[in-house]
């Protein structure tokens, strides 16, 4: 096929099949495959996979096929299936007609099977699972053959197919290769190729009662698709000599090729497929889409853009082995990717009113402000203001420390492309000592755009028109674990490692009227509080949800948090 070794600064997978190809192992095309097993949905971790997969077929002009690991009908469900397919296409890597399933390849894995045991590679054993384990030996003591072993290929075959018939219970019979109880890699110790489960599949139905393991199937499965290259995470590293045993030993011809990559954490994140359902399951969260989780449902809904998710993944590159990256990777590509597309609206959190006493009674202006400092293809809009408006609790202190630089007695500010407006008089609640309002006073001749080169004024704050605001309610989000712990036993109690300031839900934020029309996951710049998005689960036409994406770099996004 005639590759050239002409990318050194290429990521390592890359230059192996790169180095690989020069012999040209394949008579066909490069081909590779992401294989999710549908029982649960897709995370950051698998977006790597999937990228690894599609990456590797894109860059040597193949093929990329999406392929479900539907060999256990315990856990599976076309639910699964269905939302998988959806996030492959959201990401960017649409596997177009390549989308495939390994229960279609049922009787060709049965095939393989028999002509293991017609070669006397396979045999029927009945130990119970706590037998097998104890003759499967340790890491440093070899495993016991099965008194099973032994029985002629005939006798096998017969149990074989009065398995498929499904004249056995579940879990009393299992088919297992033999090969090597003595083998240091335990997974060559006479692995378990087949077993009995009774219960419907959600695409063939009641058609099998016997179902092959992934370590079985996954290669035959490559060989029919005509795969060249399967490409797993580190940990399938000491599965691969039984990849290739299986291969070998059905002797098929250019057969493909493992090859491992590392296995990609964030901090503070949880990726594993059976914590995340623990969660679930727990309701610690809310659903597989809670947007505290890293499953691509959970950005989605956030309001991660598949382009920052890409970007993340291209910036770490290859990585050999299990590699944990901060979480402000991603943050960081999120802003990068969204600081030129969205537009910057004023929403203000924990309204504060203000009233202007000397603006004009019951009048209203429209102020052109800009949607996106850096991008002027983005345009401009109008935004209402009146004598009545509110501003951010947090933008007016009774006694400021020295450098700030917002709004007090006697200070003045810039409303953010409006005037300057001076405190004049503050009104508090009687019992609680509270602020409740500010009376202030306007500066008509400081209106943005108008050319003023008077007085300067540090501090700038955003606003809304208490006419004309939108209400909506803002979740802010943490980290979901305290301390980045996980908990070290399988009881799946998950209450004292939750971080409880996780979500923060702030019911009556004012914004302005500008986002009364907005769709689901359509994403703002909130001005000096970060990135948000329209939650597509719980927004109504009665009621808008936001979601913060990402706080911005600066101290306020941080403190608003």
């Amino acid at each position: 096929m005639g590759y050239e070794k002409d990318h050194a600064a290429e990521n390592f997978i890359v230059k192996l099949i790169a180095e690989e190809l020069q012999s040209d192992p394949f008579g066909r095309k490069m081909c590779t495959r992401f294989p999710p097993e549908p029982n649960g949905y897709l995370h950051i971790g698998s977006a790597y996979a999937i990228h690894t997969n599609y990456s590797v077929s894109q860059r040597f002009n193949g093929t990329f096929h999406l392929r479900f690991d539907d060999t256990n009908p315990l856990k599976e469900d076309i639910e699964y299936v269905n939302a998988i397919i959806d996030d492959i296409r959201w990401l960017g890597y649409d596997p177009g007609e390549y989308i495939y399933y390994g229960s279609d390849y049922s009787n060709e894995i049965f095939e393989a099977a028999v002509t293991l045991i017609k070669q006397g590679k396979a045999y029927v054993c009945e130990l119970s699972p706590e037998e097998m384990t104890a003759y499967r030996g340790t890491l440093t003591e070899p495993g016991q053959n099965s008194p099973y072993r032994n029985r002629s290929a005939e006798e096998n075959l017969e149990l074989f197919m009065s398995m498929k018939k499904g004249v056995y219970p579940a879990s009393s019979k299992v088919l297992r290769a033999k090969i090597d109880m003595a083998s240091p890699n335990i997974n060559l110790r006479d692995p378990v190729l087949y077993r009995i489960i009774h219960a419907e599949h959600y695409r063939t139905g009641s058609d099998w009662c016997i179902y092959p393991m992934y370590d079985f199937a996954h290669p035959i499965q490559d060989m029919i698709e005509g795969i060249t290259y399967s490409l797993c995470s580190i940990e399938f590293k000491d599965h691969r000599p039984l990849y290739d045993w299986v291969l070998r030993e059905l002797k098929i011809e250019e057969p493909p090729r493992q090859r491992e990559f590392g296995r990609l954490s964030l901090t503070g994140v949880v990726t594993s497929k059976r914590f995340l359902r623990q969660l679930v399951a727990g309701e610690y969260v809310d659903g597989w889409d809670d947007p505290r989780l890293p499953t691509i449902r959970g950005l989605r809904r956030r309001g991660f853009t598949p382009e920052s998710i890409r970007s993340f993944i291209e910036e770490i590159g290859s990585i050999r082995t299990q590699s944990t990256v901060h979480i402000s990777l991603l943050d960081h590509c999120l802003r990068q990717d969204l600081k030129e597309k969205t537009v910057s609206v004023m929403a203000v959190l924990q309204p504060l009113k203000v009233v202007i006493t000397n603006y004009p009674e019951h009048e209203t202006e429209m102020l052109t402000i800009e949607n996106n400092s850096e991008n002027e293809a983005l345009g401009k809009r109008e935004v209402p203001f009146s004598g009545t408006i509110y501003i951010e609790r947090d933008d007016f202190m009774e006694q400021p420390p020295k450098g700030f630089h917002r709004l007090s007695p006697g200070a003045e500010v810039r409303l953010k492309g409006a005037y300057f407006i001076r405190c004049e008089d503050v009104i508090k609640d009687p019992v609680t000592g509270e602020v409740t309002e500010l009376r202030c006073t306007y500066d008509p001749e400081t209106k943005s755009g108008s050319g003023f080169t008077g007085r300067k004024v540090k501090g700038t704050i955003h606003w809304v028109t208490a006419a004309h605001a939108i209400q909506a309610d803002v979740h802010l989000y943490e980290s979901l674990l305290l301390n980045h712990d996980i908990p070290d036993d399988d009881s799946g109690d998950w209450a004292d490692v939750i971080n409880p300031g996780s979500l923060v839900a702030i019911p009556g934020a004012l914004l302005e009227p500008y986002v009364q029309d907005v769709r689901p996951e359509q994403r703002f710049q909130f001005f000096r509080h970060g990135y948000f998005s329209v939650d597509g689960k719980l927004a109504t036409n009665e009621k808008l949800v936001f979601n913060r994406i990402v706080p911005l770099k600066d101290s306020w996004g941080k403190s608003l948090k």
